[in-house]
């Protein structure tokens, strides 16, 4: 562990009048063989010394003190080569029921007392700096090297105190590629319904974190074993109650081997991380088409909406939402291979923005269908036309288009239908590129609309 560590870091635990402790994902990760593929360490560090003595101590080592909150016995610092520590004072926490602050914070110098104000017993392994030696008050070094997830108290408990925890077990197992064991699980379970009195901002952090944790340490498919333990946990029922009615709503047979849920989930599996949310709620309007309609038709349409009022209500960036509706409003077209050339030319244009994107969420969208990587049939006519356009130079942009408003000006089209006459010339390029021509396109502009 010591090759790992900062050399200011040593230095500050040589200067303490008390032992200093690394501890939580640093210290997993080092016994677990894992390093964040970022290059960057996350350094908690913590003593049974009070926050005034860190500070003091720091500073004089040079170390930017960043904040303090005496309260909970926090300091954040940055040492003079630009690296960040959280320091905690030893403590123990006092916590209402669901609520992610503790309504009480009490010091000490236990540090097994420590050890048991943290989730899992894989994060509360310390690492005393000037003993260069492990400190194991709950054996967390076992459940790490078992790959475990073990709550370092009854994990009803653990739950019941803080319900950001349910998200952290899961996102944490995707990223580590560990597993939950059976109490644990439970324990989630059981309160489940905490998640809900989480803020949103939270909670749409921690699934962003879980949508992409297989890159954290490049743990394969991590990603989906999170979404697989919100799913057996329930948590996924609280977050996203109208995609998880699809568990047990069967389809068709000839097309699919796994019901509306765990399609979504698969679909999420073969996505790459641009489309994993679009991906995990593509299909979310087929359980409520299928119960009011009978079929799911208009599934796309309304997905796209329901879509759209849940990221809404986690406060997911307003770009995101109206990204991931566009791509759910239109994942299906096309999905028979029967649309003409001439009018995907077209759509390909009217929908260049998404275009990488979509392709990516239909590959995802049929594999996830039988687990079938090859190439989805749409992909595969998509990009031929796509290349046929490239290499005649169809435009696909009106940068790309042969004459600009300053030309349509010239030849006395009024102002207001500079944009119209500009998009449709686009249009009528894109399917026809021996057209893009300046000349042939300022004789055709009277003609189009």
């Amino acid at each position: 562990m010591q090759s790992i560590l900062p050399e200011n870091l040593t230095a500050l635990s040589r200067a303490l009048p008390a032992p200093l402790y690394v501890v939580g994902g640093s210290v997993r990760d080092f016994l677990a063989d894992l390093s964040p593929q970022s290059g960057v360490r996350d350094w908690d560090i913590c003593a049974p010394v009070d926050t005034e003595t860190l500070v003091s101590v720091a500073q004089k080592l040079g170390f930017n003190v960043k904040a303090v909150y005496k309260n909970t016995g926090t300091v954040k610092l940055q040492d003079t080569d630009g690296v960040d520590y959280e320091f905690s004072q030893f403590r123990s926490d006092e916590y209402v029921r669901g609520v992610h602050t503790p309504v009480a914070t009490h010091f000490t110098t236990d540090i097994r007392l420590d050890a048991l104000r943290r989730d899992f017993t894989a994060n509360a392994v310390y690492f005393d700096v000037a003993a260069n030696a492990f400190v194991d008050p709950l054996d967390g070094i076992t459940a790490i090297r078992e790959k475990r997830l073990t709550t370092v108290r009854d994990s009803s408990r653990v739950f019941g105190e803080d319900g950001l925890r349910l998200m952290r077990l899961a996102r944490q197992a995707a990223q580590l590629g560990f597993t939950p064991d059976q109490a644990c699980m439970q324990g989630a379970k059981k309160h489940a319904n905490l998640i809900l009195d989480i803020s949103p901002e939270r909670i749409y952090a921690e699934l962003v974190s879980l949508l992409t944790a297989d890159e954290k340490y490049g743990v394969e498919n991590g990603h989906f074993h999170g979404l697989c333990i919100l799913n057996e946990t329930r948590v996924l029922d609280r977050l996203f109650p109208e995609l998880t009615l699809g568990r047990g709503m069967e389809q068709r047979a000839d097309f699919h081997k796994y019901d509306v849920l765990d399609h979504s989930l698969r679909a999420v599996l073969y996505a790459p991380k641009s489309v994993r949310l679009a991906a995990l709620l593509h299909d979310v309007g087929k359980p409520f088409c299928k119960l009011r309609d009978g079929n799911s038709f208009a599934h796309p349409e309304e997905g796209a909406n329901i879509a759209s009022e849940l990221l809404t209500k986690l406060k997911a960036p307003k770009r995101t939402v109206e990204r991931v509706r566009a791509l759910i409003a239109l994942h299906m077209y096309d999905f028979d291979c029967k649309t003409r050339e001439n009018k995907l030319r077209r759509f390909f244009v009217e929908n260049l923005p998404y275009l990488d994107d979509l392709l990516a969420l239909k590959q995802a969208d049929f594999s996830a269908c039988t687990d079938n990587r090859s190439p989805a049939p749409t992909c595969i006519k998509w990009q031929a036309i796509l290349e046929k356009m490239h290499t005649t130079r169809a435009p696909m942009s009106l940068k790309e288009l042969a004459v600009n408003g300053n030309d349509l000006l010239a030849m006395s089209v009024p102002p207001h239908e500079i944009s119209q006459r500009l998009h449709a010339l686009l249009l009528h390029a894109a399917v026809n590129p021996t057209d893009n021509q300046k000349t042939r396109l300022l004789k055709l502009v009277q003609h189009v609309k």
